[in-house]
């Protein structure tokens, strides 16, 4: 689970059950990724509001921050956990890529020393 996740509330207050659920949703990503990127990330979340003339706005923000990238999603709509949902799946997309970006240098190298190991 990712332990650093702060939840902030802009122009909404952000009561125990709407923390909790952010919490819990974005908090269970870390099972996309590999151990040391799982240690190191940190999560922030905006809950925004807006009101125009006829409705009101709901906005969900998270800023993921990763080794040697950071990733940010946002997504609008009536309803705060509908739009949680939808960065959560956002979010899971941007992990996966970030991971066979990533992953895949760190298992050549890998291998490349496991090579090294045998030849001598």
């Amino acid at each position: 689970m990712i332990e650093n996740i702060t939840i902030n509330g802009v122009h909404l207050t952000v009561d125990e059950d709407l923390s909790k659920y952010a919490l819990k949703k974005i908090a269970n990503l870390d099972k996309y990724m590999s151990r040391h990127v799982r240690e190191s990330a940190y999560a922030e979340v905006w809950l925004k509001e807006s009101k125009s003339k006829t409705k009101r706005i709901l906005t969900c923000e998270v800023k993921m921050t990763l080794p040697n990238e950071v990733l940010v999603t946002k997504e609008s709509t009536l309803n705060i956990y509908a739009a949680i949902d939808i960065v959560e799946a956002k979010l899971k997309n941007q992990i996966l890529k970030y991971k066979e970006l990533h992953g895949t240098s760190i298992i050549r190298h890998k291998i490349n020393l496991l090579r090294n190991k045998s030849k001598n």
